[in-house]
C-alpha cells in the first residue's frame, strides 16, 4: 500500500476514527494489526520475515537484560546480529555476489557458474532490520532497558507510517509513546494533515515529474549529451531529496496525528556548505545509525574524542556499506566509495583550507564563499549520484562522458525551455528552495497559524487543490522502496 494511493487515503482515516474510539490500553493491539496489514498489502507472506525480526530481537533483548555484564551479553547480541543480518543478506545481497563471482569466474574463462536465486526482495527489510538492530546494541550497551511488552516492541520494529522508509527510529524515543499514547488532539490533526500535504506537494508535483525527464534521460545512457545530461542529474538529485523527504514528511504527519512524534530526516540538504554538512542534513536516521553503531565502534575513543590513527579507513568503511545499504549493486558502493573520498579528502585539506582562508581573509567574504561552497558541495553530490542512478556502471560513465560535450548547447537550451514541462519543473524547484529558505527565517507554519480562519483555510483549501491540479496523479512507488 503506497501512500499515495487511493487505498492509503482510505485506509488511514479508518485507522485513526478506530484508535481512537478504543481505550488506550488496547490501541497498541489494533496499530500492530493495522501494521502487519498494511504490510501484507504488498506481499502476505513476507510478514513472517518481520516477525521473524521481531522475536529474534525481543527475546536475545531479554536474554541480555539478565545478564551483569558486557561480556555475558555478547553472546545474545551476535546472535541477534548473525540472524538478522543473514536474512538481509539472502533476500538482498545474495544475488549481487553470486553474480559477482560469476562475473570473475567469466573473466577467468571457467565455465562453471553459480546458480541465481530469484528472490523477491523484501520491501522496508532494510529499514526494519537496522531499526531492529540498533535497540538490540542499545540493550547490549546498557543504554536501554529490554522491552518487556512483546506486543509494544513487535509495534516498534512494525509502525506502519514509518516501516517501509524510515525514519530509522531509536528505543528510546517511541517505546516510551507507545507506552504512553495520547488522546485526541485536533491541533495535531491540524498539523499532521499539514505536514502531509507538503509530503504529497513534493511528491506528485516535484518528484514525479522531476521523473518523467530524469528516466528519458538516463534509461538511454549512450544518447543524449550536453546539457541534457547535466540537467538530468540536476533534476535527479531533487527528484531524490523530494521523493524521499515526501515519504518521511507523509509518515512524520500521519504519526503525528495518531499521537507519535518520529524524528526528522532531512534539513535542507542543498545548502550544505561540504559535504560533511551534506550528510548532516541527509538522510539523518541512517547517518546517524552509522555513526553510533559502525563509525564510533570501529574507531577508538578518549574523552569523547577520535583518536583512532585508522579514521580515515574506518570512514572508508562506513560510507562503503552506506553504499552498500542502499542498493546491492556496484553503482551503489562506488557512490559509497565517492562519499568516502570526499570526506577524506575534506578531513586531509581542513587546515590547509583554514591556513588559505585567514591569508586571503575569506571569512570578510561571506556572500562569496558560502554560496560558492553550495555550488561546490552541490557539484561533487551530482557527480555522484549519477551512479547512484545509473543502471550499471559502464552506463554511469558513459553519461559522465556525454555530460562534457556541450556542442550545440545553444539548440539545447532552445529545445529545454520549449518543453512547458521541464519548465514547469524548474519553476517548481525554484519554489521549493524559496518556501525552504523562508520558512527557516520566519516559520511558515507557526506565521500561518496565527492567521484568521477566513486566511487560514482558503491557504489550505487552495494549497490542496493546487497539487491536485498539477499533480502527476498516476500512481508512482516511492524510490527508496527498492532499498
Amino acid at each position: 500500500m503506497l501512500f499515495n494511493s487511493v487505498p492509503y487515503l482510505i485506509f488511514f482515516p479508518v485507522v485513526v476514527a478506530l484508535y481512537f474510539a478504543i481505550t488506550r490500553s488496547w490501541r497498541w493491539l489494533l496499530l500492530l494489526a493495522a501494521s502487519y496489514f498494511f504490510y501484507m498489502c504488498w506481499k502476505a507472506e513476507y510478514v513472517l520475515l518481520i516477525m521473524a525480526t521481531t522475536l529474534v530481537v525481543y527475546f536475545t533483548a531479554i536474554m541480555m537484560g539478565r545478564q551483569p555484564d558486557r561480556k555475558a551479553r555478547k553472546k545474545y547480541l551476535i546472535l541477534s546480529l548473525f540472524i538478522n543480518l543473514g536474512i538481509l543478506a539472502l533476500f538482498k545481497y545474495l544475488n549481487f555476489f553470486d553474480s559477482s563471482i560469476n562475473m570473475v569466474l567469466g573473466g577467468l574463462h571457467i565455465p562453471e557458474k553459480i546458480p541465481e536465486l530469484k528472490l523477491l526482495l523484501p520491501v522496508g527489510i532494510s529499514f526494519y532490520t537496522f531499526q531492529a538492530l540498533g535497540y538490540s546494541i542499545d540493550v547490549y550497551r546498557g543504554t536501554a532497558a529490554p522491552e518487556k511488552h512483546l506486543g509494544r516492541f513487535a509495534l516498534f520494529v512494525s509502525f506502519f507510517p514509518q516501516l517501509l522508509m524510515g525514519p530509522i527510529e531509536r528505543s528510546r524515543n517511541m517505546l516510551p509513546q507507545y507506552r504512553d499514547p495520547r488522546d485526541f488532539s485536533p491541533q495535531r490533526l491540524v498539523s499532521g494533515a499539514r505536514l502531509m500535504a507538503w509530503g504529497f506537494f513534493k511528491k506528485l508535483v516535484i518528484a514525479d515529474r522531476l521523473g518523467i525527464y530524469v528516466s528519458s534521460v538516463y534509461d538511454n545512457p549512450s544518447h543524449p549529451s550536453g546539457l541534457p545530461v547535466i540537467l538530468a542529474t540536476v533534476f535527479f538529485a531533487f527528484q531524490l531529496y523530494c521523493d524521499f523527504s515526501a515519504y518521511t514528511d507523509i509518515a512524520r504527519g500521519s504519526a503525528r496525528i495518531l499521537g507519535y512524534d518520529l524524528m526528522i530526516n532531512f534539513n535542507r540538504p542543498f545548502i550544505a556548505r561540504s559535504v560533511s554538512d551534506f550528510w548532516r542534513r541527509w538522510h539523518i536516521s541512517l547517518t546517524t545509525w552509522f555513526r553510533d553503531y559502525l563509525f564510533f565502534s570501529l574507531s577508538a575513543k578518549h574523552k569523547n574524542r577520535i583518536v583512532d590513527r585508522k579514521i580515515y579507513l574506518n570512514l572508508m568503511i562506513t560510507f562503503l556499506l552506506i553504499g552498500l545499504w542502499h542498493g546491492a549493486h556496484w553503482t551503489f558502493l562506488f557512490f559509497g566509495f565517492l562519499q568516502g573520498l570526499y570526506l577524506i579528502a575534506e578531513g586531509l585539506t581542513g587546515k590547509t583550507r583554514e591556513r588559505i582562508s585567514r591569508f586571503l581573509k575569506l571569512d570578510r567574504l561571506p556572500w562569496l564563499v558560502h554560496p560558492g561552497s553550495i555550488l561546490l558541495t552541490f557539484f561533487l553530490i551530482c557527480f555522484s549520484i549519477v551512479f547512484f542512478r545509473a543502471g550499471s556502471m559502464a552506463d554511469g560513465f558513459a553519461l559522465l562522458g556525454n555530460a562534457v560535450h556541450l556542442s550545440g548547447i545553444t539548440i539545447a537550451i532552445k529545445d529545454i525551455l520549449a518543453n512547458n514541462e521541464v519548465t514547469f519543473a524548474i519553476l517548481q524547484i525554484v519554489l521549493l528552495l524559496v518556501v525552504e529558505q523562508i520558512h527557516d527565517k520566519r516559520n511558515l507554519v507557526e506565521w500561518l497559524s496565527r492567521r484568521p480562519v477566513f486566511v487560514r483555510w482558503p491557504a489550505y483549501i487552495g494549497f490542496i487543490c493546487y497539487v491536485l491540479v498539477f499533480g502527476i496523479m498516476t500512481t508512482k512507488e516511492f524510490l527508496y522502496f527498492q532499498f
